[in-house]
């Protein structure tokens, strides 16, 4: 087990690459430090379930992106901006690139070696590399989505009848 500062120095570099993604997607100046603070938040959540309470790497993205949708909705409010903007850089650094990798590796190699020894390992490694790089963005999605729609306070389909009742009202 890692101590506990070499986990604490992860989220540090969750929340610069939060940053550094925000800039790519040329954010407001104002939101880089509240996405800092997201994304060392989500990504320290997600480094901490791992590491010291054991729950898969899956779990913890999700419960990471869940820290991430629920500190982007009064960052929004604070700043003035769509939570979009707080929630998406900070969890693009969670994104699974290894796993990601691993499978592509998988893939060339079972293309290119179909040895009857080998190949059904290799095919056990890519098809679990695939999967967990499938489900953890799966979590990553619904982690930072649901804590928006269930904080929202009208749906759209409300909106859009009292509109149109208000202009039946105005013709009237």
């Amino acid at each position: 087990m890692q101590p506990l500062y070499t986990e604490l120095e992860k989220g540090i570099w969750f929340g610069c690459a939060a940053v550094g993604f925000a800039i790519l997607f040329n954010v407001p100046v104002r939101t880089l430090i509240m996405i800092y603070l997201i994304g060392a938040a989500g990504g320290l959540t997600k480094v901490l379930m791992i590491h010291f309470f054991g729950v898969s790497v899956v779990v913890g993205a999700f419960l990471g992106a869940v820290i991430i949708g629920v500190l982007s909705i009064p960052a929004a409010h604070n700043k003035h901006s769509p939570p979009m903007v707080f929630a998406i850089p900070a969890a693009i650094p969670m994104i699974p690139g290894i796993f990601a990798y691993r499978l592509m590796l998988g893939l060339i190699k079972l293309a290119g070696d179909p040895t009857a020894g080998t190949y059904a390992q290799t095919m056990a490694d890519t098809v679990n590399n695939g999967l967990k790089a499938m489900f953890i963005v799966l979590a990553l999605a619904g982690g930072v989505a649901i804590p928006m729609l269930v904080t929202r306070k009208e749906s759209a389909k409300e909106i859009r009848l009292r509109k149109r009742n208000n202009i039946d009202m105005e013709v009237e």
